[in-house]
């Protein structure tokens, strides 16, 4: 069933530029398992040593984040989207310089 994977531009470089992919899977491991196979370096930047999903990675499945779906053992489908987010960093803080 193909997936389709969104790619955001700080990960581009693995996929060739490609701002989207396909993979065939099953649920989020196998799609990152996928991913991996066509794109090496990807599983390292989505995934911490142990397997789960890294901290500052969101796994969007059709606008619902992975991680209220199952994490790694949510289903897909055939026509599913999944959008890789990188956390955000910075803005403007309430540290005592900036109050």
């Amino acid at each position: 069933m193909a997936i389709r994977v969104q790619i955001p531009s700080p990960l581009r470089s693995l996929t060739g530029g490609a701002e989207e992919v396909e993979v065939e899977a099953a649920d989020i491991a196998g799609l990152i398992e996928s991913l991996e196979s066509r794109h090496r370096g990807l599983k390292d930047r989505l995934c911490d040593p142990s397997g789960n999903l890294r901290a500052y990675v969101r796994l969007f499945l059709n606008d619902e984040d992975v991680r209220f779906l199952g994490e790694l053992s949510a289903p897909l489908k055939a026509g599913d989207t999944v959008a890789i987010v990188p956390a955000i960093a910075g803005g403007r803080g309430s540290t005592p310089a900036t109050r």
